[in-house]
């Protein structure tokens, strides 16, 4: 029994009252009582029962493309079926099909060799030297190209900045600093907060946007905010890729050691350190150094299918939608059938818990007695966890055109430890609907978070930004540090033990312990933000100069 229970019973309240009080939704001008009455109902047992199913062994960690991961789109598209919700997919069904491939680098198999014009040629080791992938899904792939340093590797119009300019890099191998220029000023690169051209995806992007076959990103600790063994056990595994994205065409996508680079450098007579202080200033240059790349890259390569769930729930307006779309990712990462002792990397908090909301919200939704004024969308993605993939392709082709979704709603990793007093989330304000969500926040009594660490580049890493690229405002609703009986010391704690010792491990599993009635209460917040963005007469957008202004406006067909 809940521990609130004794004591109000003991006051004189019956179960169900203490249950309403929790369960309340707060008066909010605009927001109907009937809205208020289908966010009340949502249930932190019936978030519960779809974690400790999505959790359970029977899915085998939900890898994309597996039989567990198949069983958990067949449960979620069942359970929309169930509230009567439209099926939003393929050919009239709930499932949208995602074709992907699946890159293992055969480590043993794979040589990177640096041979400058003069000197003798370095090998490299692979994993303590370099990790490499080839993006193109073929089973082997020879380099021999010069090598280009571009500096970050950046072409920014709205900064006044190109590493490009005046410098062609087609067919050739680019030599690039992780993260972005640095900057204590808030108007160029946003400070120190990291846009998307820090993040090393953008990277490799950019690279393949311009025709080039190979990266090679200087990893250096406190740029990437992560040490080298990130890099390296990321790349141990498989990486999966989109078919027939046109920004994965690189036959070596590499991260080289610092300790590398800067013998790389030596080899034209330059010092790294000095070249990449250079790099982070206005009146950088380009250019090609006296070194080429000789490699082999050896790959297994796996084909693969697996699906988006998607529903809709028309709204009652007529004329153009402004959709509303909830997304949560069900995949997680499987099996390793290397692991000694327990193998199976369940994802009971990531991302059990945002896809036991997502369907929570989806019943109440449904259930509403009113409907709400634009069309609701659900979406649980599948392989974010192999770099958002399923939400990329969603975003490509989304069930309504990108200009008639007004917002994404996600959910990502939520733990079930209590009743949150704050929230973070972070991307909110780059919106015309941050106001709103100031508003909506103090109803509920959370106090709005800004992100802990802005240089980690948080805002690119989960499904929202799928959707941000292609101009859809969106981001991700999730809590704070500040529970309930405990001081923000105490949720901080929580969270870093969670990542020290249960983040993407096989220990992240379902406990009959777990409180989700936080994780309904975060539900609750967004359902009414999302009845908001619905009712209002006018589209939501980014905020002025924002990096996704540009892609909206496209999206409008305004440029």
């Amino acid at each position: 029994m809940n521990s609130v229970f004794p004591v109000a019973l003991a006051l004189g309240l019956s179960a169900a009252a203490v249950c309403a009080q929790q369960n309340s939704v707060p008066a909010i001008q605009g927001v109907s009582d009937a809205a208020r009455q289908a966010a009340a109902s949502i249930d932190p047992e019936k978030i519960r029962a779809h974690v400790r199913f999505l959790a359970d062994d029977l899915l085998e960690g939900r890898g994309p493309g597996t039989r567990g991961g198949d069983l958990a789109a067949k449960y979620i598209g069942t359970q929309f079926a169930l509230y009567g919700l439209q099926p939003a997919g393929d050919h009239g069904t709930y499932y949208q099909k995602v074709p992907l491939y699946a890159v293992h680098t055969i480590d043993d198999q794979t040589r990177f060799t640096f041979v400058p014009q003069n000197g003798q040629p370095i090998d490299l080791s692979y994993g303590s030297d370099y990790v490499a992938k080839d993006q193109t899904g073929a089973a082997s792939a020879d380099i021999d190209a010069p090598i280009v340093f571009v500096g970050y590797g950046i072409h920014a119009p709205e900064y006044h900045w190109n590493d490009f300019a005046g410098v062609d890099v087609k067919g050739k191998v680019l030599l690039v600093i992780v993260n972005q220029p640095p900057s204590d000023d808030p108007a160029f690169f946003k400070g120190k907060v990291m846009t998307y051209y820090g993040r090393w995806t953008y990277k490799y992007e950019e690279a393949a946007r311009r025709g080039a076959i190979g990266v090679l990103i200087i990893h250096r600790t406190d740029l990437a905010s992560y040490g080298w063994d990130v890099v390296r056990n990321s790349q141990s595994v498989e990486k999966s890729y989109l078919k027939g994205d046109p920004t994965a065409t690189l036959k070596a996508a590499s991260w080289i050691q610092l300790d590398l680079a800067k013998k790389l450098f030596a080899l034209a007579g330059k010092n790294a350190e000095d070249e990449i202080v250079a790099a982070g200033k206005p009146g950088f240059h380009s250019f090609e150094l006296p070194v080429r790349l000789k490699a082999h890259v050896a790959s297994r390569v796996r084909q693969y299918e697996s699906d988006n769930v998607i529903a809709k729930l028309p709204g009652t307006a007529a004329g153009a939608d402004q959709a509303v779309i909830y997304t949560a990712h069900y995949d997680h990462l499987g099996i390793d059938p290397n692991l000694k002792g327990d193998n199976i990397y369940n994802g009971a908090a990531d991302n059990g818990t945002g896809c036991g909301i997502l369907l929570e919200l989806a019943r109440a939704f449904s259930q509403a007695s009113v409907r709400p004024p634009h069309s609701i969308l659900f979406a649980a993605v599948t392989a974010e966890e192999q770099g958002l993939l399923g939400s990329q392709f969603l975003g490509m082709h989304p069930p309504v055109p990108a200009a008639q979704i007004a917002l994404d709603l996600n959910y990502d990793m939520l733990m079930p430890m209590g009743i949150p007093q704050s929230a973070e989330v972070s991307g909110a304000e780059r919106t015309t609907f941050y106001p709103v969500v100031e508003k909506t926040a103090r109803a509920f009594d959370l106090t709005l978070e800004p992100d802990k660490f802005p240089s980690a580049g948080h805002y690119y890493r989960s499904d929202h930004f799928s959707f941000a690229r292609v101009g859809v405002p969106a981001f991700s609703v999730g809590q704070g540090t500040l529970f309930e009986g405990h001081d923000a010391a105490w949720g901080k704690a929580q969270a870093e033990d969670y990542v020290a010792h249960h983040y993407h491990q096989p220990s992240d599993e379902y406990h009959e312990n777990m409180d989700f009635r936080g994780d309904a209460k975060m539900a609750r917040f967004g359902f009414i933000l999302g009845w908001q963005a619905s009712s209002l007469p006018e589209s939501i957008g980014w905020q002025k100069g924002d990096e996704f202004e540009a892609a909206r406006r496209k999206s409008e067909g305004a440029d």
